[in-house]
């Protein structure tokens, strides 16, 4: 497509609105794009940028603002609910798709798109924020240093609050359990299913398996068929999550997801600046193979929304300037295996 037009999808959200500031002030110029047009158009007024209105539901209008759009950021969750369709809409328009999703199930759905997008010649890749950039990355170093790893742990550290979008995703996937990849299947667990002692790299740690999105992407990355992500928690919490899951059924009806979602939406604002530039991210990840060999990857990080805001962006650059073939990419894969070591605040991923 000969443009280098770009679009927020979403731009009015915590999130969303962090992207359009930051890359406003390092003088790109997104369009921004939800279906609040107060909203919408209250950031634009801000910004000095241009608005676009629309409905994902409604797939001429989104293809029609598409239509002169090269590369897409989609930052309006939930994405359970809002990829498809904006994918539908960047196929048909031949315009390049980036989320900011961590959801298994959203990677699975995009992944499974990866022939129609190869024939339109766009570049689907979900994660391209902290879900899933550093965590992608160390997987992949850690499996070119031990090719014939079997098996994968990834777990990151962090103290940062969430944002609104983020919280209601997390209750969303309450419903759902936890999720590893054994011999290269995704399977549901309980949740709490694995507790281990883990020095993210500042302290060994109590720390339980979660279903964070590597569990689908650091398959495609790598190709080991054995994967589990971790984040630190004390054992009372560990014991908590094992006695919440037979409740699941219950969490998952529509009348207590609503409540639950309107109650964050009260009580949760998302961290401010201040926060964020003090809230920084510890992630870890190990390999092993057949033979019992070990490699151990660590990485400190900036917060995990700066991370995202940084990472889309060198995201957004490099599709605009892209000239390969479409399909479903990993971010390492679109952006290589130490692209998370060129954003502000990361150091470099040390193996040993």
């Amino acid at each position: 497509m000969a443009t280098h037009n770009w679009m927020i999808y979403g731009a009015n959200g915590y999130t969303g609105h962090l992207l359009a500031a930051e890359a406003q002030r390092q003088g790109l110029t997104p369009i921004l794009a939800g279906r609040n047009p107060a909203a919408v158009h209250a950031l634009g007024s801000l910004l000095g940028l241009e608005c676009r209105v629309f409905d994902l539901q409604q797939h001429e209008r989104a293809c029609e603002a598409l239509a002169d759009v090269a590369v897409l950021a989609h930052c309006a969750g939930p994405f359970s609910s809002t990829s498809a369709p904006m994918l539908d809409a960047c196929l048909a328009s031949a315009c390049h798709y980036l989320d900011i999703t961590g959801e298994i199930a959203v990677f699975e759905a995009a992944h499974a798109r990866d022939s129609q997008a190869r024939l339109q010649g766009v570049v689907v890749c979900p994660g391209a924020g902290f879900d899933v950039i550093p965590s992608d990355c160390l997987a992949a170093c850690l499996h070119q240093a031990l090719p014939d790893a079997s098996h994968l742990a990834l777990g990151f550290d962090s103290a940062s609050s969430l944002s609104p979008g983020t919280a209601k995703t997390s209750v969303e996937g309450l419903q759902f359990g936890g999720k590893v990849r054994r011999a290269g299947i995704i399977t549901d667990v309980p949740l709490g299913y694995q507790r281990r002692s883990i020095n993210f790299g500042r302290g060994e740690k109590s720390a339980v398996s979660i279903p964070w999105g590597d569990v689908a992407t650091a398959y495609y990355s790598t190709g080991i068929g054995n994967i589990e992500v971790y984040l630190p928690a004390p054992p009372a919490l560990t014991i908590g999550m094992r006695l919440l899951d037979p409740l699941r059924p219950l969490l998952g009806r529509p009348r207590v997801q609503q409540g639950l979602k309107r109650l964050l939406g009260k009580r949760v604002r998302g961290p401010d600046q201040a926060s964020r530039e003090r809230q920084r991210t510890w992630l870890w990840g190990e390999v092993h193979n057949a033979a019992g060999e070990h490699k151990t990857a660590r990485l400190q990080t900036a917060n995990g929304y700066d991370v995202t805001v940084h990472g889309t962006l060198m995201a957004v650059r490099h599709l605009l300037a892209y000239s390969g073939r479409g399909g479903y990419f990993t971010p390492s894969q679109l952006l290589g295996e130490r692209c998370v070591e060129q954003l502000p605040g990361s150091g470099k991923i040390v193996i040993t």
